[in-house]
């Protein structure tokens, strides 16, 4: 033996001993049984309880797919209108931008600031022609777009085919603004192939002289032309509904007209309101007047055969009884009004 072995054997003349850390006698004691039970009795619990949500946790969760939702469809219009892989009618009407870029903002105004409350919807045909005649006020004919606001969004998102004016579609960007918003031309041939096609056409047979007319002779309807758009519903065999608006009168009080103007920029009239030209472009802004559409009780005219057209007196009867009915439903609206702000 060697003298390293001699002291790692030996430690003060005794001899050393190695005991192991697990041998004979040295082993864990067993918890008792009791102890056992209640531990996997708590393992077992812990793994059955339900797991509760933070609060806020689901709202959390949520937002990045609604948001992601929102993107995904923005990123589908620009997609589709850079490759060029959307649908434009025959008369330029664009619905896909109609419904994501026009409307939205129509819609607030529509909302928001002249608060519309609409009467007859159940007028208005979830399928199939019809032709809507309107009253037409307000110095600027912000009515016919929010008659428009009104169809698509109590029809569950049908679009309304105004026939407009030639001025309108002559003028720089308001032109094309029509053209991709659904609006054509205010002609018979065109009407006609719109009605039987199964679109709601509109119509404002007043013109610019219900637009233009001074604020004193406010709901009195003007002339509705010779019954064009008579003919137009009696040979497509469509209902005609009287439509009747409240508020669009007062938004612009046309006081007077500077002819001169008129005529250096082409228009039918340039108006003078309280506000307008002397405050410039925030005399331009509409009064938030409170406002009403009623669609009335549909006309129908597939009792008529197509050729009927030809008699003059039943066109006049026809354009007359829908001029009378919007003048006696203007009058009773009218009748129930307290405020022109407030309804």
């Amino acid at each position: 033996m060697n003298d390293f072995e001699s002291e790692a054997g030996t430690v003060g003349g005794a001899e050393a001993q190695v005991i192991p850390l697990h041998g004979p006698g040295r082993e864990k004691p067993e918890a008792p049984e009791a102890e056992r039970d209640l531990r996997e009795q708590e393992a077992a619990a812990r793994e059955d309880a339900p797991v509760v949500a933070f609060p806020g946790a689901d709202r959390v969760a949520q937002a990045p797919e609604v948001l992601s939702d929102a993107a995904r469809s923005a990123l589908g219009f620009l997609r589709d209108r850079l490759t060029g892989d959307y649908t434009v009618d025959e008369f330029g009407f664009d619905a896909e931008l109609t419904d994501a870029v026009f409307l939205p903002p129509l819609r607030a105004l529509y909302k928001k600031w002249f608060r519309v409350d609409t009467f007859g919807v159940e007028n208005l045909p979830l399928s199939g022609g019809a032709l809507l005649v309107s009253n037409h006020s307000g110095t600027v004919p912000l009515d016919s777009l929010m008659t428009a606001v009104a169809v698509h969004d109590e029809t569950g998102g049908r679009h309304l085919r105004g026939l407009g004016a030639d001025l309108v579609f002559q003028l720089p960007l308001v032109g094309s603004f029509a053209r991709k918003s659904g609006q054509t031309l205010a002609c018979n041939a065109d009407a006609e192939r719109l009605l039987r096609d199964g679109q709601l056409v509109g119509v404002w047979p007043e013109g610019f002289k219900g637009v233009g007319k001074p604020f004193s002779s406010r709901y009195k309807l003007q002339r509705f032309g010779r019954g064009g758009f008579v003919s137009a519903a009696v040979r497509a065999g469509v209902p005609i509904i009287p439509v009747s608006v409240i508020g669009a009168e007062e938004i612009y009080p046309k006081l007077g007209d500077i002819k001169l103007l008129a005529r250096m920029f082409g228009l039918p009239y340039f108006p003078v309101t309280p506000f307008f030209p002397h405050f410039g472009l925030l005399g331009a802004i509409p009064l938030p007047t409170k406002w009403s559409i009623e669609f009335g009780e549909p006309i129908r005219t597939d009792e008529f055969e197509p050729d009927a057209v030809e008699d003059p007196m039943l066109v006049f009867q026809l354009t007359d009884q829908v001029r009378e009915s919007i003048q006696q439903t203007l009058y009773r609206r009218l009748s129930q009004r307290k405020s022109v702000f407030r309804g």
